[in-house]
C-alpha cells in the first residue's frame, strides 16, 4: 500500500466530524529529537521525546524516506515519553509501505500498542540487533 501523506495529516474531530487544524499551538518551536544510522543494511531511526499532532513531522519525513529507500526499518521508542494516536497512525502506515520493526518501546508506548492492538500489527523487538536480524 502506497504511502498516504492525507491519511496521516487528516484528521477529524470526534464531536463534529470536521477537520482539525494541521497543526497545534501548544509550543511550535518544540521539535522531538530522532537520530538516524544504518546498522547492518537496516535503517535504524531512534527516536525521543513527545508524539503527537503537533510534533510528529520530524519521525514522519524520516520514517516516510526509510520505508522508501530500505528493506527494513527499524524504529527505536525507548526514549519515547508519550505518544498517541497520530502516532499509531504514523507506525500502521509506514508498516504497510515497508518493513518496519518496532524495537524496545517505552512502557508508556507499550501500554498504548497493546491496548490498541497495534502489537498484534507489528513486529517487535526486543534489540536492534533482533530486529535487523529478523
Amino acid at each position: 500500500m502506497p504511502w498516504n501523506e492525507a491519511a496521516l495529516s487528516t484528521c477529524t474531530s470526534s464531536f463534529s466530524g470536521t477537520p482539525a487544524p494541521a497543526q497545534t499551538t501548544a509550543d511550535a518551536s518544540y521539535t522531538p529529537e530522532v537520530r538516524q544510522y544504518e546498522y547492518r543494511g537496516t535503517w535504524v531511526i531512534v527516536a525521543a521525546d513527545e508524539y503527537d499532532l503537533g510534533s510528529i513531522t520530524p519521525l514522519r519525513q524520516a520514517l516516510h524516506t526509510a520505508v522508501r529507500q530500505y528493506p527494513k526499518v527499524v524504529l527505536d521508542a525507548s526514549a519515547i515519553t508519550f505518544a498517541d494516536s497520530t502516532f499509531l497512525n504514523l507506525l500502521i502506515l509506514a508498516h504497510r509501505t515497508g518493513k518496519l520493526r518496532l524495537v524496545a518501546p517505552s512502557p508508556q508506548v507499550r501500554r498504548l500498542c497493546e491496548i490498541t492492538g497495534v502489537d498484534s500489527v507489528l513486529e517487535i523487538r526486543r534489540t536492534i540487533e533482533e530486529a535487523a536480524a529478523s
